[in-house]
C-alpha cells in the first residue's frame, strides 16, 4: 500500500486516509473544525480543516499553508486589505500574525502546519499558480529510470525555525526508482497527473486537484507522463 497520505480528492472519490479531530496545540484557531490525518514529532501536522465563522487572532500561533477545496476564504493581516481564496487558491499565514479569518459560508481547506519558537515575519503570502519560477535542482541522477527532467520553483515563504518553506514547482515529465522521501511533504496538484509507487508495488494516482502528504523516510516513488505543477510545503527533520 503506497505510504502517500491523500488528503483529498477532487473527483469525490473516497478517501483510504484516516483523520481524526484534533487540535494543532492548545491556541489552535481551527480547533473545533480541524481534522489531522498526520502529525509529525518536528511539530507539524497536515489535515483538512471544515470552517464557517469570523475570527479576529491577535497572534496566530504557528505557521500554517492553506489551500482551498470548496468555499471562499478571507484572510485579512492588520494593517493590510483582505486576500480572498476561492477553490484551488492558497496561502501562507505566518505564526504572529494578527489576522481576521471571515467565510460567509462553510468552507473546505486542507492545510499543512507545523509549530515552533523563536522570531519569524508576520504576514500572509499568497501562493501563485503562475508563479515566477526559476530553474531547481532534478533528482539525483542514480535515482532516475530515464532521463533527466527539467525542475523550477518558486519559494516565497520560510520559517526558518519551523525548517518549513512553501512554494510553487513545477517539472516536465520522469520517472524516479522508489526510495525514503527527504523531507516532509504537503502536496497540491495544480496540473498534470503523478503515479507514486511504493515497494510492495502498489500504485496511487493523483491528479489535478488532489492534495496529498509525504513523511520524511517513506519508501515512494514518482512517475509522470506529462507536465506537472504543484503547491508545495517541505519541512527539512533533523535525523
Amino acid at each position: 500500500m503506497t505510504v502517500a497520505l491523500l488528503l483529498h480528492r477532487a473527483d469525490g472519490a473516497p478517501l483510504s486516509t484516516s483523520f481524526r479531530k484534533a487540535a494543532f496545540g492548545a491556541a489552535d484557531p481551527f480547533a473545533r473544525d480541524r481534522e489531522i490525518a498526520w502529525e509529525g514529532p518536528d511539530s507539524m501536522s497536515a489535515g483538512r480543516v471544515n470552517f464557517i465563522g469570523d475570527l479576529d487572532v491577535a497572534r496566530f500561533p504557528h505557521t500554517e499553508t492553506i489551500v482551498v477545496l470548496d468555499g471562499e476564504l478571507s484572510l485579512t493581516a492588520a494593517g493590510g486589505a483582505p486576500l480572498v481564496l476561492g477553490p484551488g487558491e492558497g496561502a501562507v499565514i505566518a505564526r504572529g500574525t494578527a489576522v481576521r479569518i471571515l467565510t460567509g459560508s462553510r468552507t473546505l481547506f486542507v492545510s499543512c502546519a507545523a509549530a515552533a519558537e523563536g522570531p519569524n515575519n508576520s504576514g500572509i503570502t499568497p501562493l501563485r499558480a503562475d508563479a515566477a519560477f526559476k530553474p531547481s535542482t532534478p533528482p539525483p541522477a542514480e535515482t532516475l529510470l530515464g532521463l533527466p527532467p527539467q525542475c523550477r520553483s518558486d519559494n516565497v515563504f520560510t520559517d526558518e525555525q519551523a525548517e518549513y518553506r512553501a512554494g510553487t514547482w513545477d517539472s516536465t515529465p520522469y520517472h524516479r526508482v522508489v526510495r525514503p522521501h527527504r523531507l516532509n511533504e504537503f502536496m497540491y496538484l495544480l496540473a498534470g497527473g503523478v503515479r507514486f509507487a511504493s515497494p510492495d508495488g502498489s500504485v496511487l494516482s493523483a491528479n489535478a486537484g488532489d492534495a496529498l502528504f509525504v513523511a520524511q523516510g517513506a519508501p515512494i516513488g514518482w512517475e509522470s507522463s506529462e507536465r506537472v505543477a504543484k503547491f508545495y510545503v517541505v519541512q527539512s527533520v533533523q535525523s
